[in-house]
C-alpha cells in the first residue's frame, strides 16, 4: 500500500499521446508528458505551464493498455502519481533519476469532446498527406505541339469533321 503522505496530483493536458513500451513479461510502461499549469501568473497576465513526464505500469492481465487506450494528445486528464527516485551506476558514476509514478487518471472532458478533437487530428493529419503527395507526385507533361502542315484533305479523311 502507498503512503497517501508521498502522493500529488495534478490536472494538464497530455503534451502527446501516450508511448506504449511492452516488458518481457507482458506487462506494459506507459509514458506521457502533461502540461501542468503553474499557481500564478506572469507580469503580462501569462500563465506558465509545464512539461512533466509521467510514467504507469500496466499488468500483463490487463487488456491493452487499460484507461491509457482512451487517452490522446491534448486531452485535459487529472493525475495522481507517485515520485520514484531510481538509483542506478552509468559509466562508473552513481545516477539519481526522479521518477512520476502515475497512480492514477481521471478523465476530465467528456468522451464526445475528446473523439471530436481526435477526428480533426486525423483531418488534418489527412489533408496534410494529400498535400504532400501532391507535390511530390509527378506533373504530367504536356503533350509537345507540333507544328506541321497535314497533306490529308479532310474530304479524304474516312470519318466526317466538324
Amino acid at each position: 500500500m502507498s503512503n497517501p503522505n508521498s502522493t500529488a496530483s495534478v490536472i494538464g493536458r497530455l503534451a502527446n499521446d501516450p508511448k506504449v513500451f511492452e516488458n518481457k513479461d507482458g506487462s506494459k510502461k506507459v509514458m506521457l508528458t502533461a502540461f501542468v499549469d503553474r499557481g500564478y501568473t506572469d507580469r503580462q497576465g501569462n500563465r506558465i505551464s509545464d512539461a512533466l513526464p509521467f510514467e504507469a505500469f500496466v499488468r500483463a492481465e490487463t487488456p491493452s493498455t487499460g484507461p491509457f487506450a482512451h487517452v490522446h494528445k491534448g486531452d485535459l486528464v487529472g493525475l495522481s502519481y507517485e515520485p520514484r527516485l531510481n538509483r542506478y551506476t552509468k559509466n562508473g558514476a552513481e545516477v539519481f533519476e526522479v521518477k512520476l509514478e502515475i497512480q492514477n487518471i481521471s478523465f476530465l472532458e467528456s468522451r464526445a469532446t475528446t473523439q471530436a478533437r481526435l477526428a480533426e487530428r486525423v483531418t488534418k493529419a489527412e489533408a496534410q498527406n494529400q498535400n504532400l503527395q501532391a507535390q511530390a507526385a509527378p506533373v504530367a507533361a504536356a503533350p509537345p505541339a507540333v507544328a506541321h502542315a497535314s497533306a490529308v484533305q479532310d474530304e479524304q479523311l474516312p470519318f466526317p469533321t466538324a
